[in-house]
Parts: structure tokens; C-alpha cells; sequence
């Protein structure tokens, strides 16, 4: 291979902080709490800290799904997070999630509270608890765990491949864009396969493995996510577009992406959700709720 950019690996790997791109004030290469500042906890069984990225998005969604069935149990606070300030960094954030990434839940239905961290086990934890959005038998619950599954895989690929490369880094290297604008069109391809034979990824059903992709690739073909729509071609897949469209019709997936937002009109932002009533109520953060 031909390599015209000059540079050589160094024997041993030093932290550069000014090398960082949009994000160099919050990443670094070590984990554990940077300063200490408990969480805050509200009255509900479920405490979510989080924001309004794809894979927050995903958990409101799923906790408005659930209370739109009826599940009262599923109320919960949601408590924004604010990332680009290091709050992940804190050590009541740090006791819930050793990852420092959102989304975060704390589960105080019990006697002990328990802790469920990264996107795709919340939502399994919250579907298995509460009966709900997972299959039962057992060809249609693995063609569900695989879609979700897929998606924790596939994701990293677009956002910290991709959307790093092309949107935030200090400056756009043609092989990098190349290489997972090449793996993003292939897996929008693998999605829209599987959506011209089923209306949803597990089959007939909505289940949590549409929560876990719509966040992030339906708001990629809407041309929604690192602005890229024209550069991807997104048109092109037509499936897609469908069952993104069907999903956010749903009045719970309205509410969800609302959650923990602070960007946008003011009217979809719901900085935080400590009753459904908030979507009803004018406060500072969200000057028309309504759909």
C-alpha cells in the first residue's frame, strides 16, 4: 500500500490531548470518575440518565412504548446528562455505568437497586421485566436478539467510524471516509434487504430490535444524522425509508425522541421527564410539546 500521509506509528502510543477532533476535552484513554457528584433520584422505580443521541433515544423510547401498553411500572425520571461537559465522568454517573456512556438506569423497584448500562442490554432488561417487545417463541426471540445484536455491532461502524471521520475529526482523511462510507452503505443495504421481506426487522412485530436501529440509521436516511443524506445517496433505500416512517409516527416514539434534548425547535426538546404530564405542561425547555 501506498502511504502518501507521512506518518509512522511511534514505537509506544502517547496521548495527544489537542489531537482529539470535536470531542478532545471529554475523551481520554483512561475510565473512572474524574470528580465526585452523587446522581440525583426522583420518585419513580426507574432513574434514566441519559440525552437524546441515537442510543438514548432508544431507552426513552422503549420506557414510552412500555407505558403507552399500560405497564405503570415502567414510569421512570429521565435526568439529562450533559456528555460534552464530562458529566459521564462523575462518580454517581461512574457507580452506574464503569463506561462513562449514556444511557444509564438505575432500577429501584426492588429492595436492592440494580444497575443496567450500554443501550442494547437495557432495553432486553426492560422487555424481560415487563413482558413486552421481545417474542417468546423461540425462532422469532433469536431473529429478534440477532437484529439487536446486529445493530450493538453495526453502529460503531457509523458513528465513531463514519460519523468521526467525516463530521468531527480535525480534518477528513479520503481513506477513512472511504472505507465506512463503503461498511454504512453495506449495512443500509443489509437492512433494506431485510425490510422488503418483513414490515419489521423480527418479522411481523415490532420489537426492541427496531427501537435499537431506528435511532440511528432511520435518522440517517432522513437525512438527519452528520448531515450526510446527499454524500450516502440514503434515497436509495426504500425500505428503509418506509419502515422509518412507520416508526415515527408511533406517538411514543414522538415522545421518546423528545427526552433528554436540548437541540432542535424548542418544541421537541424535553430537557427532562419526571411525569408524562411534562409533555402537556409549557416550561422553559419545550415551548410546544404537541405532535
Amino acid at each position: 500500500m501506498d502511504d502518501s500521509s507521512g506518518y509512522t506509528p511511534p514505537a509506544i502510543w502517547t496521548w495527544n490531548k489537542d489531537n482529539g477532533g470535536r470531542f478532545s476535552n471529554i475523551n481520554r484513554p483512561t475510565a473512572g470518575a474524574t470528580h465526585e457528584k452523587a446522581l440525583p433520584v426522583g420518585r419513580h422505580p426507574l432513574q434514566l440518565y441519559s440525552l437524546a443521541t441515537p442510543n438514548g433515544v432508544k431507552v426513552t423510547v422503549m420506557l414510552e412504548e412500555l407505558l403507552a401498553l399500560g405497564h405503570a411500572g415502567a414510569e421512570y425520571d429521565a435526568w439529562l446528562v450533559r456528555i460534552n461537559e464530562g458529566e459521564q465522568f462523575a462518580s454517581g454517573f461512574v457507580a452506574v455505568n464503569p463506561n462513562s456512556k449514556i444511557p444509564a438506569l438505575l432500577d429501584r423497584s426492588g429492595p436492592t437497586p440494580v444497575r443496567v448500562f450500554e443501550s442494547g442490554a437495557i432495553l432486553l432488561y426492560l422487555a424481560e421485566k415487563f413482558g413486552a417487545f421481545v417474542p417468546t417463541g423461540p425462532e422469532q426471540r433469536a431473529e429478534c436478539l440477532s437484529w439487536l445484536f446486529w445493530q450493538m455491532g453495526s453502529a460503531p461502524f457509523l458513528g465513531g467510524g463514519f460519523g468521526h471521520f467525516y463530521a468531527y475529526a480535525p480534518a477528513r482523511i479520503e481513506y477513512a471516509i472511504d472505507r465506512y462510507a463503503m461498511e454504512v452503505k453495506r449495512q443500509l443495504d443489509v437492512l433494506d434487504r431485510r425490510l422488503a421481506e418483513s414490515p419489521f426487522l423480527a418479522g411481523d412485530d415490532y420489537t426492541i430490535a427496531d427501537m435499537a436501529v431506528w435511532p440511528w440509521y432511520g435518522t440517517l436516511v432522513k437525512g438527519q444524522l452528520y448531515d450526510a443524506g446527499e454524500f450516502l445517496q440514503v434515497q436509495a433505500y426504500a425500505n428503509v425509508l418506509r419502515w422509518t416512517d412507520e416508526i415515527a409516527r408511533r406517538p411514543a416514539v414522538k415522545r421518546g425522541r423528545m427526552v433528554n434534548r436540548t437541540w432542535g425547535q424548542p418544541g421537541s426538546q424535553l430537557h427532562e421527564r419526571h411525569d408524562a404530564g411534562d409533555f402537556e405542561t409549557r416550561t422553559q425547555d419545550k415551548l410546544d410539546p404537541r405532535p
